[in-house]
């Protein structure tokens, strides 16, 4: 098959590892012709390219900032998005004929792409859904239910669902409050699809984790709890501060935090003034560079505000899992993260307004044995749940 595949995201090299970069490789080992169209920041001041690399088709069209800018201008320029994308596809594609038609959320304003595929070549479509907008950002109070952007936006999605012929959720608690919420969707068109990468097999190795250690300055003797990522609104940041401060004397617990997002100075900031001297602050490094230190860390931390309605489900958790880590997962009630996670038996969860009750499962994971067998279970979840092929798989077989 002929297979589109787009995405806000920067995709530049179709070998790095990531959740849409694995999955395509994973059409692409299967013989499909993959064509990819996705976006290119105006602040790089490259322009559009169209390329191929190791068997896949790259459109990266030239966009405005959508990130790291003030929500006016990320708003505007997410709105043209679509209008941008539809150009360089018919400028650049124009001769191909697709079967298939991938894409992701955000952002959900990609309808008329979509509409336009499927009735120029006879396409099937296939959400991947990631983010449940614009009711994330009321749940954040960015804005209200009752304003003209919700109205819109609401608009927006309601017509990415409509043009979808299969939706694949993230998890259960995805499609539950998708049927819940709009009576229009067929639950036919449902499943669950989940975040999944190509694992790759790391070994535990104490020297090299010794090292990386000593490199970063993190003490051999302590639990050492690591969160990797983004660092906005989303993640409640002014609750991972209060759990930070709850934890200035913890003499056996040390605590990374690595990432970039636009609450990173407020951490910046608690750091500047209270200079825990059990807890580090990076801003985003290079993957090669994070994923070494998360291999030399015990446990991955998940972060989610506790205002959130919809279930949101963070891809990070794949990269804990990876590295035969357990979890410790603080989020909203209306996640399921947290119950796959202790269903799975490879972490805790508590709710993400509830500091002592951190600390209770903090304290649970002290013991290097139940860590052991949670980081085991966590790897063996990843492998029968959470990969690329079965991803694959899953979307394959509407069409075989």
């Amino acid at each position: 098959m002929n297979v589109l595949f787009l995405s806000i995201g920067s995709i530049n090299h179709i070998e790095d590892k990531g959740i849409y970069t694995d999955l395509l490789r994973q059409f692409r080992e299967n013989s499909h012709c993959v064509y990819v169209v996705s976006s290119r920041e105006k602040r790089t001041e490259m322009p559009t390219e169209y390329k191929k690399e190791n068997g896949i088709h790259i459109l990266k069209v030239r966009i405005g900032n959508i990130t790291k800018n003030n929500k006016f201008e990320k708003g505007i320029s997410t709105i043209r998005i679509e209008g941008q994308f539809l150009r360089a596809i018919k400028q650049y594609l124009g001769e191909v004929k697709f079967d298939l038609v991938i894409y992701s959320t955000p952002p959900i304003t990609f309808e008329k792409v979509i509409n336009y595929i499927k009735k120029r070549d006879d396409a099937k479509s296939y959400l991947l859904l990631k983010d449940i907008f614009p009711q994330n950002a009321v749940d954040l109070n960015m804005f209200s239910r009752s304003s003209v952007i919700y109205k819109y936006f609401r608009w927006k999605e309601k017509r990415l669902y409509k043009v979808s012929d299969y939706i694949g959720c993230m998890s259960q608690a995805n499609i539950d409050f998708l049927l819940e919420h709009n009576t229009k969707i067929s639950a036919s068109s449902l499943e669950i699809c989940p975040n999944s990468i190509d694992p790759i097999a790391i070994i535990k190795d104490e020297n090299k984790i010794n090292l990386t250690r000593n490199q970063y300055n993190i003490p051999t003797d302590k639990t050492v709890f690591i969160y990797g990522g983004n660092l906005g609104k989303p993640q409640g940041i002014d609750f991972l501060i209060q759990c930070l401060q709850a934890n200035k004397n913890n003499k056996q617990a040390f605590f990374i935090i690595a990432g970039s997002g636009t609450e990173f100075a407020k951490l910046k900031a608690y750091f500047d003034k209270e200079q825990p001297m059990n807890a580090q602050l990076y801003e985003e490094l290079p993957l090669e560079e994070y994923e070494r230190l998360v291999n030399a860390c015990d446990v991955g931390l998940i972060f989610l505000d506790y205002r959130f309605t919809i279930p949101n489900f963070p891809s990070r958790l794949l990269a804990y899992m990876e590295a035969t880590m357990p979890v410790l997962a603080a989020t909203d009630a209306n996640t399921d993260i947290g119950k796959v996670i202790e269903n799975g038996h490879f972490g805790l969860w508590c709710e993400s307004n509830n500091v002592s009750q951190f600390n209770q499962k903090l304290e649970q994971l002290h013991e290097q044995e139940v860590r052991e067998a949670m980081g085991k279970n966590a790897r063996a979840y990843l492998e029968q749940n959470y990969t690329a092929k079965h991803s694959y798989e899953i979307i394959m077989s509407h069409f075989e």
